[in-house]
């Protein structure tokens, strides 16, 4: 429950106009420790850093609850960019994509933009054998998204698409067992929006407890599995089950956050664990880097801190 009062407290306060303002113009210098620059070229430096350490990358351009169809296209476009930059660098593309950010619930000419320009942009990426997976938002949009995954499986296999289940959801064991069907890649997170107790577990014990649940039907169900989390007991608790249950590690790896606990990502491809890092980029940085404020006192006493030098 203190976790979740923390959270609701600092995103209700980084919403305010004011707030943000502030942290926009100051708060830069601290960010990029969360965000991997603003352009591409930024970003695909921080790749082949990671990359040189037997990291993989999860590449997100920042920008989601973008207002209009046109900016829906462009921002498309630009992750159309990022695909093949990251082909253009040696690197098989695998980008993150928010449909809200494509034009998800948007229609034109009678489809919905955010399936359209999705299709873009994994046929770019199968192109390339990369991957695109879908991220989740906020939960008015998870049964439209999981819809959505579901049609483009159909169309492009579950090589080339995914998406992401979140544990703080009441919601989520049934919306994974309902995708037994197509096995699909599904990475799992806690979950970083700010949510009402009628839709999501309020303590963080329960958040954990189905996290591992949400983890452990998925990898005894055969499909690929993403563990996304920085919690160490989490991590170990995956190792001793896949253990204790034959699973090999090419059906898993572990999904880390740019910025945060480098020396444990390279512990795990030390002890011979696939490891990949979520690289969100970009000028609309603020939301992603409100929410990873959000995550933990730490966090914010970090900003503070480089605030304060600056």
């Amino acid at each position: 429950m203190i976790d979740q009062l923390y959270r609701k407290a600092i995103l209700t306060v980084a919403e305010r106009d004011s707030v943000e303002k502030l942290l926009r113009a100051r708060a830069w210098p601290v960010a990029q420790r969360f965000v991997a620059g603003e352009d591409i070229p930024s970003a695909v430096q921080a790749m082949k850093d990671l990359q040189a350490d037997g990291i993989s990358s999860n590449m997100d351009l920042l920008g989601e609850f973008i207002e209009s169809a046109a900016d829906c296209t462009r921002f498309a476009d630009n992750v159309l960019g990022v695909v093949e930059a990251m082909q253009g660098a040696g690197i098989t593309p695998y980008v993150s994509i928010k449909l809200s950010s494509v034009g998800q619930g948007k229609d034109e000419d009678g489809e919905d933009l955010g399936l359209k320009n999705a299709r873009r942009i994994i046929s770019k990426a199968k192109e390339y054998g990369g991957f695109v997976c879908l991220d989740m938002e906020d939960h008015p949009r998870v049964d439209q998204t999981l819809a959505q995954l579901r049609t483009l499986i159909g169309e492009f296999g579950r090589a080339h698409v995914g998406s992401v289940l979140q544990s703080y959801l009441y919601r989520s064991l049934k919306d994974r067992e309902g995708l037994d069907d197509i096995k699909p890649n599904l990475r799992f997170v806690k979950g970083a929006y700010l949510e009402p107790e009628t839709v999501a577990y309020p303590d963080k014990a329960d958040v954990d407890a189905n996290y591992r649940r949400l983890v452990y039907q998925h990898l005894k169900s055969g499909a690929y599995t993403n563990v996304a989390t920085h919690d160490e007991r989490l991590i170990e608790d995956v190792k001793r089950f896949v253990l204790a249950h034959g699973i090999g590690k090419d059906q898993f790896e572990f999904q880390l956050l740019y910025g945060i606990r480098r020396d444990l990502q390279k512990q795990l491809v030390k002890d011979g664990y696939r490891v990949r890092v979520y690289l969100p980029y970009g000028r609309d940085w603020y939301p992603y880097f409100s929410r990873r404020i959000a995550e933990r006192p730490s966090n914010a006493l970090f900003v503070l801190q480089g605030m304060l030098k600056g």
